[in-house]
């Protein structure tokens, strides 16, 4: 079927995107030219076209790009998918419905997707869609398969307030959006519009806390952009600094918890499996999936605000048991010797090779894979594939359960893995910036790269930086490991991380950086404008140590 979801009469030139993108760290916020270095699209603007993509991937902050590209005159005139998406879908949504900026999104079939793609041009009138010759009858959105509890329409009356009734008006268009027949509680919410992607992200939270906006459910936060406590001291500045310190407190006058981190899942109370939570954070919603076995869609930014102050989603997606089967077998072949860098590394080809469906990895079950190890290939999976988790056989609760029966197979040999690995570098020898935690450090992380630079020091042209969750980090704290580290010359930074750290904590002069994160090396050249070297922790500490780094392929790779 051929619908229309954000009704925007429109017009532009057609922008065909080879695969889906992220707008947080792949588009640019402020111009939307496409920023991502490894997309087949990087340095087209997408300002003004009507963008043809099979679907988003990546962040769940998208949204709050998208929005931000609205307010500022630079969004698309409209988005045309032909499979299932939710985080730029909500950002257009809110554009629309609470700013008057609307970008129109429609969802086609594959035969009509294909036609319109071999077009230049295209114009949208009300339900009909035009180009060159074609012509494409979108049907309108029907909220009205979605079933509502009594307590569900009290709340879409009204009886709760204004922020709550918007709330449930944005969860029943989406759950009509996602196929859901009825909505769910959920135990817990994880924020992450609370990154200051731009003014955008700071005009929402405060319209919602005017509006009396507060949570039903344990809300924690994402990394926010700033050190909460100490970012005038960092020499950050008020134009940026306030308005991110304000962001996060307009999130915390709504009731959620000053958590800032980016790996929900590290701190001591996380949820347990069949749990149904509503996170946001992409990493974050894919290992508790996979690791942990809980159950969530990857909720957009401010969407996962309407699940919290409503404690209810949408039943659809991977909250179902049967969405939850592997539509793709990838198999493994591990090369004789590695070392921990081959996790991110499987994740980011295996996101690759599956961006629009659940994979199950075979071949580990062998392997004692730590949490750590999972923790690197969830978050790189999560930059190059839309779904919302993976399954490997032996080794994730789900993941000796059956795939799909049509479930085709396929390989990642030692060439693919060595090739990702030539993808994700392109510095020099010259290391002028180690950036560890992204996701945010473990203890266990943290507690080996002590081990690592205990008795020696960075080069005096080296900056190291490791970003921590506040449990994380108080915890490093009572053992002595922040001592040993900052001995080292070891900077630590908390409540926020890679993907949201700007200049001066992002030190200025740096131009060359290496990070042992599968995620920050595929999105750091989009964000940080710096060459990128990917290494192992050992190697990302002979870095910090002596300054610089091997160009050459590993030797487990050769």
């Amino acid at each position: 079927m051929n619908q229309i979801i954000v009704s925007c009469d429109t017009s532009g030139d057609i922008l065909t995107c080879a695969e889906g993108m992220s707008f947080w760290g792949g588009v640019n916020a402020n111009t939307g030219v496409v920023q991502d270095a490894h997309h087949p699209q990087h340095g087209q603007s997408l300002a003004g076209k009507i963008v043809l993509m099979p679907s988003s991937r990546g962040s769940c902050s998208g949204s709050g790009v998208l929005l931000e590209l609205a307010l500022n005159g630079h969004a698309p005139a409209a988005l045309i998918f032909r499979e299932d998406e939710d985080i730029l879908t909500l950002g257009a949504l809110i554009a629309a419905r609470m700013f008057d900026r609307p970008v129109a999104v429609a969802r086609l079939s594959k035969s009509s997707y294909g036609q319109l793609a071999a077009q230049e041009h295209a114009r949208i009138d009300g339900s009909v869609m035009t180009a060159g010759d074609l012509t494409i009858a979108l049907s309108p959105l029907n909220t009205k398969c979605l079933k509502l509890s009594a307590s569900d329409q009290s709340m879409l009356d009204g009886a709760k307030g204004a922020a709550v009734q918007l709330a449930m008006q944005v969860i029943q268009i989406m759950g009509a959006v996602q196929g859901a027949s009825r909505l769910i509680d959920v135990t817990r919410v994880h924020i992450d519009g609370c990154i200051y992607a731009g003014p955008a992200n700071l005009t929402f939270a405060t319209a919602m806390q005017q509006m009396g906006a507060q949570v039903h459910v344990p809300t924690t936060m994402n990394a926010i952009s700033v050190d909460f406590d100490n970012w005038q001291d960092q020499g950050v500045p008020p134009l940026f600094g306030a308005p991110a310190s304000q962001l996060a407190s307009a999130y915390l006058s709504m009731g959620a918890r000053p958590t800032f981190t980016c790996a929900p899942y590290l701190a001591a109370d996380r949820p347990e499996a069949g749990e149904d939570i509503g996170w946001s954070e992409s990493n974050a919603v894919i290992f508790a999936n996979t690791v942990l076995g809980a159950r969530s869609v990857k909720h957009p930014d401010f969407f996962d605000l309407f699940v919290a102050l409503t404690g209810r989603a949408p039943l659809s997606g991977v909250y179902l048991p049967e969405n939850r089967q592997a539509q793709l077998r990838i198999a493994v072949a591990l090369p004789q010797t590695y070392n921990e860098s081959i996790w991110p590394l499987i994740g980011w080809v295996t996101g690759q090779m599956a961006p629009d469906r659940i994979p199950r990895i075979e071949g580990l079950k062998d392997v004692q894979m730590t949490e750590d190890d999972l923790k690197a290939l969830c978050a790189a999976f999560g930059t190059t594939s839309a779904a919302p988790m993976l399954h490997i056989q032996g080794v994730t609760p789900e993941g000796d359960q059956p795939p799909c029966p049509d479930a085709n197979r396929l390989e990642i040999t030692k060439d693919m893995l060595a090739k990702a690995w030539s993808v994700l570098n392109f510095g020099p020898e010259q290391v002028d910036l180690v950036a560890l935690g992204s996701p945010h450090f473990s203890l266990s992380e943290t507690r080996r790269f002590a081990d690592l630079m205990a008795g020696r020091t960075c080069a005096q042209t080296t900056s190291c930086i490791i970003t921590l969750g506040r449990e994380t980090g108080e915890q490093a704290q009572a053992e002595g490991l922040i001592t040993v580290l900052e001995k080292a010359g070891v900077r630590i930074v908390r409540d926020l991380c890679w993907c949201s750290i700007s200049e001066p904590v992002f030190p200025p002069t740096a131009r060359h950086l290496v990070t042992n994160s599968g995620k920050y090396a595929h999105y750091a050249p989009g964000l940080s404008g710096r060459t990128v070297r990917f290494a192992s922790l050992a190697d990302c500490a002979r870095a910090a140590i002596e300054g610089h780094i091997a160009e050459n392929l590993p030797d487990w790779l050769k």
